[in-house]
């Protein structure tokens, strides 16, 4: 019987040896864990712009309205070359030919060609668009401004983002009065644009907000700098969520 008393006191001694499971969180026994949501914001002024344009015709037969699309979208390609936009830098979006079944307009044919065109001389912006809606583009959207570097441009955004959590953390544990001890986890939220501006077509004609709209009359004589554009900055938004172990301070 003492041999059995024994064994019943010893037992109980070796399970409160046993070490303690990891809490999944990350936190050590008598830390707090605090999680902290933030967000952080940079301004950066684009260098590249990219527009949306192209020419719709029409015509009474299927090889005539693609041959007079072929002509126009010719005329139009030319102009961009001659302000330094290269092959690359141009990229087909849509190609299209159809039949036209209804109006005044049934059983004639419409051809359209529109084309992405990437622009890193942000100077010529305004004369690119001027240059394209004299050459014949009739479909025209944009311009979308970008920072090719994002990463290096939104670095202030992601600092900024990590500061405002700690110092929110920071904030919150001097109130309950804790103290920071460690960083448990970081998650990035992820950034957050503008979409893309799709370009708006009425029939074969298209409306931008700065560009003029191809008529039957004969535009007047454009500025010498070409439609009026001005680059602006972009800004960025970027959130993060911060993982803080807590102590007693």
């Amino acid at each position: 019987m003492r041999h059995l008393a024994l064994a019943c006191t010893i037992l109980p001694l070796l399970s409160a040896c046993q070490a303690r499971e990891p809490d999944p969180r990350g936190v050590e026994p008598g830390e707090t864990l605090l999680t902290i949501s933030a967000t952080g914001r940079s301004d950066s002024r684009p260098d590249e712009a990219r527009l949306r344009l192209g020419v719709t015709s029409q015509g009474p037969s299927a090889g005539g309205a693609s041959q007079l699309n072929r002509e126009k979208m010719a005329r139009v390609t030319a102009a961009l070359t001659a302000l330094g936009v290269k092959p690359d830098d141009l990229q087909t979006q849509d190609l299209s030919l159809q039949r036209i079944d209804y109006g005044r307009e049934r059983g004639q044919f419409r051809a359209a060609n529109i084309v992405e065109v990437r622009l890193t001389d942000m100077a010529r912006v305004g004369e690119a668009v001027t240059a394209v809606t004299e050459a014949g583009a009739n479909v025209l959207g944009g311009p979308s401004l970008r920072v090719s570097d994002r990463e290096t441009a939104n670095r202030s955004a992601y600092a900024a983002a990590y500061k405002a959590a700690r110092s929110r953390a920071e904030a919150y544990g001097e109130a309950a009065g804790l103290k920071i001890v460690r960083v448990v986890n970081i998650v990035d939220g992820g950034e957050y644009g503008v979409p893309y501006p799709p370009p708006i077509v009425r029939g074969e004609a298209s409306v931008m907000d700065m560009a003029v709209q191809a008529t039957a009359v004969a535009p007047p004589p454009p500025p010498e700098s070409g439609t009026p554009f001005n680059p602006g900055v972009n800004r960025t938004e970027v959130r993060v969520r911060v993982d803080f172990a807590l102590e007693p301070a």
